[in-house]
């Protein structure tokens, strides 16, 4: 059975664009391709839900170059392909931190939102500006705000509770969490919706990232046997 929700960390594009002697910006517009190419094969794979980790809470100490064609690129994206987006039935979601966004770019995103809300065939979600521990405090802040204020006994806070207030709230955690590039870490990547993921590092920078490489994705997900921290069901029915 293929995963419902896959997330990915697409992470390379600087490497790939060293190797080839090409400056970093053209090793992100690369990974937008791959981008774009998997967003294509996702639904007919199986996969309702799709996040991407497109630009870190962390990502603004980079040069500062950089950043502003990771903000090009991302306009660009978005305006060229949203009206793909659309009318192949995708559903945009953007996570993280939007109030200190330019208002262009907060715009971008709202509007992204708003036109594909009705759009059922793959739920594209895109992390920007977003880092998990900065999530996790900020949802934790708002959760102390209200019982400072009287709205919210803290008993009443629990797993559930937590989950509905971050910024993933009715959304599915990830069945399969996939990083390209051959590092092997989250990098503060949905901490808290992970903790059951399964997790599949690939060696292959993003912007070489196809099919193939998900579909092995898939295939290894498909030979695990996910337990949530329980026993192994034929163990369990043995014993």
């Amino acid at each position: 059975m293929a995963p419902a929700h896959v997330a990915i960390i697409m992470d390379g594009n600087g490497r790939w664009a060293k190797a080839r002697g090409l400056p970093r910006v053209m090793g992100h517009r690369a990974g937008v391709e791959a981008l774009r190419q998997v967003v294509r094969d996702a639904p007919g794979l199986g996969i309702e839900w799709l996040t991407v980790y497109a630009f870190s809470s962390e990502n603004w100490a980079r040069p500062q170059g950089e950043v502003a064609d990771l903000m090009g690129l991302l306009k660009l994206f978005i305006r060229r392909d949203l009206a793909e987006l659309h009318r192949n039935g995708v559903r945009i979601r953007i996570i993280g931190e939007r109030t200190a966004l330019a208002p262009d770019i907060r715009a971008l995103l709202d509007d992204a939102e708003v036109l594909t809300a009705g759009n059922r065939s793959l739920n594209l979600v895109i992390a920007f500006n977003y880092g998990a521990r900065e999530e996790i405090t900020r949802t934790l802040r708002h959760l102390a705000t209200e019982v400072a204020a009287g709205r919210l006994a803290p008993e009443a806070i629990d797993e559930a509770l937590i989950s509905r207030s971050l910024d993933t709230a009715g959304m599915p955690d990830p069945d399969l969490v996939i990083r390209t590039s051959g590092e092997m870490r989250l990098s503060n990547f949905l901490t808290w919706q992970c903790a059951y993921s399964e997790l599949v590092f690939l060696p292959v920078l993003w912007p070489d990232f196809s099919k193939t490489h998900l579909e092995d994705a898939l295939a290894s997900f498909a030979g695990r046997e996910r337990r949530y921290g329980g026993r192994p069901a034929a163990r369990e029915a043995a014993s």
